[in-house]
């Protein structure tokens, strides 16, 4: 039997996968964004590693874990709606992967962070280089696609804080440190699920 604290029994809530593209996507854009002005191949280097990343995490939304799986856990507007009343009123759901409005946030940053990887592809085939430099995009003025480019990498680090901020609350609203689920891949056990028919196996 596994423990989140001595003691407490855990159950498995995210595969190696998951971790594993999680932490890395964190040092990938963190190196990506403190690099952007000064240190351009690296920068590069870094967009490059966050594209092959955002790939994976697509197409492991598609055929990996349960919980890994979009169809799991993105849920319709009323759902997301509710879970988020029940977080004012400081009663939500437990749930063994994302959360309804956890969800909202994991599809917002995959967009964004595609469209900030996207429009950085672009910015490189204006200067004759990088996967697109012989298609149609290579015309694209440069300058204003530098600026698209940067408003994008902006807005999702906006999200990256209200993400963190979207943890700490649901950890202390939850009595889960979701954080540190997030490098064991388990979460504490619980007599209840609201994305689980039957009681996952403790241990």
């Amino acid at each position: 039997m596994s423990s989140a604290n001595r003691g407490t029994p855990t159950v498995k809530a995210w595969d190696p996968v998951i971790r594993i593209f999680h932490w890395s996507l964190v040092v990938s854009m963190l190196l990506a964004f403190v690099t952007e002005d000064e240190w351009m191949d690296l920068h590069v280097a870094a967009g490059y590693t966050v594209s092959v990343l955002i790939g994976i995490r697509l197409l492991w939304g598609l055929v990996g874990t349960r919980n890994a799986r979009f169809l799991s856990f993105v849920k319709s507007p009323s759902v997301v709606i509710r879970h988020l009343r029940d977080m004012i009123l400081r009663k939500p759901a437990h749930y063994l992967g994302h959360n309804p409005v956890a969800a909202v946030m994991v599809v917002a940053l995959l967009l964004f962070i595609t469209l900030t990887a996207f429009s950085g592809f672009i910015c490189l085939a204006a200067e004759g280089q990088g996967p697109l430099a012989d298609t149609f995009f290579a015309g694209i003025n440069g300058k204003a696609m530098e600026e698209i480019h940067e408003f994008f990498s902006n807005f999702t680090m906006l999200l990256v804080f209200a993400h963190l901020g979207g943890v700490i609350v649901s950890s202390l609203l939850e009595g889960e440190n979701l954080a540190r689920a997030m490098i064991t891949g388990r979460k504490k056990a619980r007599a209840e699920w609201a994305d689980v028919d039957s009681e996952p196996r403790i241990g």
